[in-house]
């Protein structure tokens, strides 16, 4: 999937900016760390859905009543 498809609004968005990065000049090194960076990022945005998946769960539960 295109980044531009998810993010069409957002231009200079840091995402879109990550990934257009040259990685040539980065050291084996600095790229170990980069992809813990990332893995620690999508750890957090999976917290971040899950609460929110979470929070409409429940809002949807209690207008139901």
């Amino acid at each position: 999937m295109d980044l531009d498809e998810l993010f069409p609004d957002k231009p200079g968005d840091p995402l879109k900016l990550l990934v257009k990065q040259d990685l040539d000049p980065l050291s084996v090194d600095e790229l170990h760390a980069r992809i813990e960076a990332l893995e620690q990022e999508i750890k957090r945005v999976k917290a971040k859905l899950d609460a929110s998946v979470n929070f409409r769960a429940s809002a949807d539960e209690l207008f139901k009543k």
